[in-house]
């Protein structure tokens, strides 16, 4: 028996097949595991650091996610507001629309109501106002019509937000149709 190197050789010739454990292929010599055996101070720092970088931009990301969520509620709840105002004054006969007083120039309503039989405001308070104004036009009809503009203002998270909408009622209109 002859060892050349690693290989061990039998009387015969024939070689012996090394017991040493391969990993993936690499044989673990001594004096190259110490020197991979861990991370160096410099390695460690920036892998923190890309860490805290991933950490900061995905709680950036939700953060704004929400904020971006609770605005598009908050312009979907206007939007209600706006149809619902709309919807109650198409109901209307022209005798209600053109006598003056009778629908609310402003008024309130909230994000949600705890109650909805009770008048509480909670949450975000929207402030409404319709204004109605004959139209500036010059057809032998603009006499029969009014124009209607409902907007609706909000604060929310000290910034002032507004949506608005603008229709035509005539005289002759579809309450005509409904009573």
């Amino acid at each position: 028996m002859s060892v050349n190197g690693h290989e061990i050789y039998l009387n015969d010739g024939a070689k012996l097949k090394s017991t040493r454990k391969k990993c993936f292929g690499i044989v673990n010599h001594s004096r190259f595991a110490k020197s991979n055996a861990a991370f160096t101070l410099i390695e460690v720092v920036i892998a923190v650091g890309v860490l805290a970088i991933m950490v900061v931009s995905l709680y950036s990301a939700f953060a704004m996610g929400f904020a971006q969520i609770q605005n598009s509620r908050e312009t979907v709840r206007a939007t209600q507001i706006i149809t619902h105002k709309m919807e109650m004054i198409r109901l209307l006969n022209w005798d209600q629309v053109i006598s003056a007083g009778y629908i609310p120039s402003s008024f309130t309503s909230s994000f949600y109501s705890d109650d909805p039989a009770s008048n509480s405001l909670n949450g975000i308070i929207y402030t409404g106002t319709v204004q109605l104004t004959t139209p500036s036009m010059t057809e032998s009809y603009a006499s029969n019509m009014r124009q209607i503009k409902v907007r609706v203002t909000w604060t929310s998270g000290g910034i002032a937000h507004q949506k608005e909408m603008t229709t035509f009622v005539t005289q002759y209109g579809m309450q005509k149709y409904i009573y």
